[in-house]
């Protein structure tokens, strides 16, 4: 570059090349394009996934090292990251369904999604039936020629009903369904909802995947070649590309996940059966007590239970507005999956798009309050919890 003025050569700076060593920690690519010597190549690079990088909207290798790595970790065979974990979900209900379609989704479920269900039905003319998460039997009396796809969740948010995934998956391959499963509040350490026979698994990366309260993101990964191409080819013009930088720094989360979900699994073990003999509780809601409905289902399914659960207190909403302010070490926010226990009021919160008959269908109540656990010694955690109840 000597040959060129200062004013070129501070634009064209060479690129380092790493020889006879790797990096241990995954580069990132932060750009947003590439450049290229054969246009031939970027060109055939703009028409498949396993082409050349070419535009950060196609592919990034830090992207393309995180969509492998949540594959590996879910046993599919490629992924679709997103900026977030709606815009992996809306990329496979948008890619899959068009209007006069029907889907089947289990009632409970995660606001967000609940909410882009009725978007689908006003907007889009697509059908929606709702049928419990347990019940293959539903599931097929709710079909019909036009049904496309069945919607689930491992662990459904924010009552935590666990869905017979080995049941529902194989009676939606029977009526030639495409099953898709939201695995975020599992992650793949408790549940690998492809092995269970899932077509397409969703996360929202946001939470333990990364696991710090410090990236949006969302991902998509499936077990056919052919579904994902598909979608690849979907996700490149819809645009929910994610950032490099959110890609790295949930490559650097995961690396912890296994160690942080034994203690948040740990941790909720021992709030809710607290909370449930304490008598300012009327009820708690974690697949890990005898007394929830998902106990049998989520025993044969999980390993553990998760980090996440439920409790309606016995005073309602008044009771619940109490507890949240009088709390001095959890924080009152949205999300899940990082490192601080953090609590919310789901009706005015992530469910807040539903009216009172909807949210009655969820299960949820005027006084339900949600926990995700975090990493914190569970004593401590208790000591909070036990003051504000007072």
């Amino acid at each position: 570059m000597t040959e060129y003025r200062p004013e070129t050569r501070a634009v064209h700076v060479p690129h380092p090349v790493v020889e006879g060593s790797r990096p241990i920690s995954v580069p990132i690519y932060q750009t947003s394009g590439f450049a290229f010597d054969d246009p031939a190549v970027m060109a055939e690079g703009m028409t498949a996934p396993d082409g050349a990088y070419v535009y950060g909207r196609y592919s990034n290798p830090t992207v393309r090292a995180l969509e492998e790595a949540v594959a590996g970790l879910e046993g599919g065979v490629a992924a679709v990251a997103a900026g977030s974990g709606m815009g992996a979900i809306n990329t496979v209900l948008l890619g899959l369904l068009k209007p006069g379609d029907h889907l089947i989704a289990q009632r409970a479920l995660y606001g967000g999604t609940a909410a882009m269900l009725n978007e689908l039905v006003a907007r889009f003319g697509v059908e929606v039936s709702y049928v419990p998460e347990h019940d293959p039997a539903a599931l097929r009396a709710a079909a019909r020629p036009e049904t496309k796809l069945v919607y689930l969740e491992t662990i459904a948010n924010p009552m935590c009903r666990v869905a017979d995934l080995p049941a529902m998956c194989a009676t939606a391959r029977e009526l030639g369904l495409v099953s898709v499963v939201d695995n975020t509040f599992a992650t793949p350490l408790l549940c690998r909802p492809i092995e269970h026979g899932a077509d397409v698994v969703v996360h929202s990366t946001t939470k333990y995947l990364s696991g710090h309260s410090d990236v949006l993101g969302g991902m998509a990964v499936f077990a056919d070649d052919a579904l994902y191409r598909k979608l690849w080819h979907f996700a490149v013009e819809l645009g929910p590309s994610p950032d490099p930088f959110a890609a790295w720094l949930t490559l650097r989360g995961m690396q912890t996940l296994a160690l942080r979900m034994e203690r948040h699994c740990g941790n909720a073990r021992l709030l809710a059966t607290r909370l449930a003999g304490h008598p300012a509780v009327a009820a708690v809601h974690w697949p890990g007590l005898p007394t929830h409905p998902s106990y049998e289902v989520a025993g044969k399914l999980l390993p553990d239970f998760g980090g996440v659960f439920s409790f309606d207190l016995a005073g309602g909403r008044a009771a619940g507005e109490r507890f949240m302010r009088s709390v001095r070490l959890a924080l009152v926010a949205p999300s899940l999956g990082g490192v601080e226990t953090l609590i919310l009021h789901p009706a005015t919160t992530s469910h807040r798009s539903l009216g009172p008959d909807e949210l009655a269908r969820h299960g949820i109540g005027e006084g339900t309050v949600r926990v995700a656990v975090g990493i914190e010694h569970p004593e401590d955690l208790w000591a909070d919890f036990e003051q504000a109840l007072a």
